[in-house]
């Protein structure tokens, strides 16, 4: 690909004007959510989450986010990328086949074969963007960063490479191999934008889409599970009564997601507002995907349970529905704690959106407990809890009228603004107060200052009347960058 001769030189960023997910991306997604739900799999037959397939759940979704972290801050259109995202899904693909491995079968050793093949592959790609980049140019300049980001992936690629061979290279029943995958995922940890931006809102659009793309493969899962019953009868009305609060409570999930691509301002968003809190941020994004895989995983063994008409409600079918669903809840609720909320300076409106907010706290609160209580509950004990899962359609019931409770306090600081002020533009100039759990800690000035360039682009586009935002790159130089050189070009000193 060509470069653009501004003013940051002949092999400075280009600007590729795309969709945020593209077809390729969405077909990684695919395959990633495939990898998961094998995950999920091993998880239904032991009743519980193994080390191992914790481990492998991590490494999977590493590897996706190597993909996204790729995507956001590089041209993918040229063949060589297309290439690579097509031998990464192959592999992933592979590797899931032996989600169901201990850490001491061959299953694990093709894992880590995967994990040290996309290792490569990644080295490889940020190898040639430093061979691009390696003239660097001033130490405050864009082309600098890209070399000094390209330098360090390269050399946490590198030594992955290496544990992941070390770790293939030990005898199965090695008691040092847990110590490898720990070894493997703590490389491939990443504090957020460190040495260089990314597109902003296509990450946040490729993690809204995995998660979407994962409730869809849960609900396509329920009804693979019910569908030999119906070949050979009718559903009853009990069983699409069953059905129905399946999807129900997975949609109610849905709505308690939150889309954080343009519902929170970008200079509150916590990737842009201290990098603590963006770190945290993606554990949250990762333990939601965990949990998310678990409670598919007991809504399997529910229905299949119900449909079999099974004597009682199974204790592993209860522990992973309850437990993954508060779970979910409370890794719904730590992801929304990580961003900043705004008060106003008024006394009393400031009063109002504090009592919607513990409001909310307390409910999240209320609901993981009750349901981590239903989660531990033995089949022996007595009490209202008990009452709550006397069967499949009853427990559902509840885990839905809990789920729509949290939304309907969820809208509830939404209730007071509407209530204080005509419009969002009003509310945005009274709502100045910085509040949250991150509120205490200062904002980091380079983050700031992208936010302010993602909020002054957005603006701009509302302002040309445009019903699309545009890339959140378009506004912020050095956050996309083309990977492929041009033989010819020659820097501007």
């Amino acid at each position: 690909g060509g470069f653009n001769g501004g003013g940051a030189g002949m092999t400075g960023p280009m600007m590729v004007p795309r969709a945020p997910v593209s077809l390729s991306d969405l077909f990684l997604d695919i395959v990633t959510v495939t990898a998961f739900t094998r995950v999920g799999s091993a998880i239904q037959d032991v009743g519980s989450i193994s080390l191992p397939s914790l481990a492998y759940f991590c490494i999977f979704w590493q590897i996706w986010s190597k993909e996204a972290s790729y995507s956001t801050r590089f041209d993918t259109t040229d063949i060589s990328s297309h290439l690579e995202t097509l031998l990464a899904c192959f592999t992933l693909l592979g590797g899931s086949l032996s989600a169901h491995s201990p850490f001491d079968g061959e299953g694990c050793t093709r894992i880590m074969g995967m994990a040290a093949f996309v290792a490569a592959l990644h080295a490889a790609l940020h190898g040639r963007v430093w061979y691009w980049f390696r003239e660097g140019g001033e130490p405050d300049s864009v082309n600098y960063s890209v070399k000094r980001y390209a330098v360090f992936i390269t050399v946490m690629n590198t030594l992955e490479i290496i544990t992941w061979g070390v770790g293939m290279w030990l005898p199965n029943e090695s008691a040092f191999r847990p110590w490898i995958f720990l070894i493997g995922i703590l490389l491939n940890l990443r504090l957020p934008r460190g040495f260089m931006p990314n597109d902003f809102h296509a990450a946040c659009s490729k993690r809204g889409v995995l998660f979407i793309l994962l409730l869809g493969f849960n609900l396509q899962s329920i009804v693979g599970v019910a569908s030999p019953y119906f070949n050979y009868w009718e559903p009853s009305w009990d069983q699409y009564a069953f059905l129905f609060l399946a999807c129900f409570l997975l949609f109610m999930i849905k709505l308690l997601y939150v889309d954080d691509t343009y519902s929170i301002a970008p200079q509150d968003h916590a990737l842009l507002y201290n990098r603590a809190a963006g770190f945290f941020f993606h554990i949250g994004n990762f333990s939601l995907l965990l949990f998310t895989t678990v409670l598919g995983s007991g809504l399997n063994l529910l229905t299949h349970s119900f449909l079999a008409a099974a004597a009682a409600l199974p204790s592993d079918a209860k522990n992973l529905v309850c437990g993954g669903f508060s779970a979910v809840v409370f890794s719904i609720a730590f992801i929304k704690s990580m961003h900043i909320r705004r008060v106003p300076t008024n006394p009393k409106h400031e009063r109002m959106f504090f009592v919607a907010y513990f409001t909310q706290f307390a409910g999240v609160l209320a609901v993981v407990f009750i349901t981590a209580r239903m989660c531990i509950l033995q089949d022996a004990d007595e009490g209202l809890l008990a009452l709550l899962m006397q069967n499949e359609i009853q427990m559902l019931a509840v885990l839905v009228f809990f789920a729509l409770v949290l939304i309907l306090m969820s809208w509830l600081d939404e209730a007071v603004e509407l209530n204080l002020y005509s419009d969002a533009s009003e509310a945005s100039e009274y709502r100045v107060q910085p509040f949250g759990f991150w509120a205490c800690l200062k904002g980091e000035e380079p983050l700031q200052l992208e936010a302010l360039a993602l909020e002054r682009n957005r603006a701009a586009r509302l302002a040309q009347g445009s019903p699309l935002l545009g890339s959140s790159v378009m506004s912020f130089s050095g956050s996309f960058y083309n990977s492929m050189g041009n033989l010819n070009a020659k820097e501007d000193v």
